[in-house]
């Protein structure tokens, strides 16, 4: 009745508030930033969802602990593939998302949007999951993982470990701008990158620096509770790769600060990433490490903790490889005076 009336001039109702809502040269989409990789992904997944609740943005979230939506869990167990992704871009609620993107969801269905405007990828290491699904190798995961950052908006950015030769490897396959990161401000791609006066994110002394040509933010790490004032090598890298994607994203720093200040790594906020439980004069820690490259990460952040004596409970996922499982017990056998195994669950009897 709006637009052809009985009677009188025909006004563009709708038009008129669309145009209220959504100003000239907004595109009308929410910022999305997708995370992939071998580990590390849900521990920054959390820390980017709360740069943008620093923001003052309601967070709608998928990983492998459920959906998120503005910091209340609306489904549980593993959601970190399309469906879930879909859920939380159809919520009316949501001002920003962050999507854990695993491996098996984007072989089924893809990816559970068309663009996003940063893709995060951690790590991929020795590889994860090999022997499932026809994937076999670190080069044909990696095929998987990096579907991400072929997906990138043409104006957004990759985040990409510099440390790692696969992962530096995916910057070819990106539309956008890139942002390396590294502990090590020396690693050649890293380098090269910084002196093409590119942005970087790297580990100086007791800081993380960000630097663009000739402008560096720095970044305490004693102001990174996650991190454990720079002890904990893995949480480092997790805490560069958010704030690598805050800066994408064009947040101040004082927003991204802030953020990595107020977050600390409990099982409220990450359960069974490295949770450390003081007891009885003991230190207790739970972590969800299930590959070689994980418990390795996780025993280099244990031998900079002081111990008189220390002692590891193990137990391996049953949809891995038995050369992943021994190569686990292997490295922790070598790291802890005492190891007690508990049998693992054949995969069928997990539910897998």
């Amino acid at each position: 009745m709006h637009l052809d009336p009985s009677f009188g001039k025909g006004r563009a109702v709708g038009e008129a508030i669309v145009g209220m809502m959504f100003p000239d040269g907004d595109n009308a989409r929410i910022p999305v930033v997708a995370i992939a990789g071998t580990n590390g992904k849900t521990t920054t997944s959390r820390l980017i969802g709360r740069i943008f609740e620093s923001n003052g943005l309601r967070v709608g979230m998928t990983s492998t602990d459920g959906v998120y939506i503005d910091g209340k869990r609306t489904d549980s167990g593993d959601c970190s593939g399309p469906k879930s992704a879909r859920n939380v871009l159809l919520h009316p609620d949501v001002d920003a998302a962050v999507f854990e993107t695993a491996r098996g969801g984007v072989l089924r269905e893809g990816l559970g949007f068309d663009m996003c405007d940063v893709a995060v990828i951690t790590n991929i290491g020795l590889g994860d999951h090999l022997g499932l699904n026809f994937i076999t190798t670190v080069d044909e995961l990696a095929v998987v993982k990096r579907v991400i950052v072929e997906n990138v908006a043409p104006n957004g950015t990759a985040v990409l470990n510099a440390a790692d030769p696969v992962v530096a490897a995916m910057a070819h396959h990106c539309h956008g701008d890139i942002i390396f990161f590294a502990r090590d401000r020396m690693n050649p791609v890293l380098a090269t990158h910084r002196a093409q006066g590119k942005r970087v994110v790297h580990v100086e002394r007791d800081a993380i620096i960000c630097s663009e040509g000739r402008k560096k933010h720095r970044i305490p790490l004693a102001n990174v509770p996650l991190t454990r004032n720079g002890t904990i090598g893995f949480q480092v890298e997790n805490a560069m790769a958010a704030a690598a994607t805050g800066w994408a994203l064009g947040y101040s720093w004082e927003v991204i600060e802030r953020a990595m200040a107020n977050f600390v790594s409990d099982t409220n906020s990450t359960p069974g990433r490295f949770n450390v439980f003081d007891f009885k004069g003991a230190t207790l820690i739970a972590d969800y490490g299930h590959n070689p490259d994980a418990i390795q990460a996780l025993v280099s952040a244990v031998e900079n903790m002081p111990a008189t004596r220390r002692l590891v409970v193990i137990s391996g996922a049953g949809d891995r490889r038995d050369e992943d499982i021994r190569q686990q017990t292997e490295i922790l056998g070598d790291a802890f005076d005492d190891a007690i195994p508990i049998r693992c669950l054949p995969a069928r009897s997990r539910g897998w």
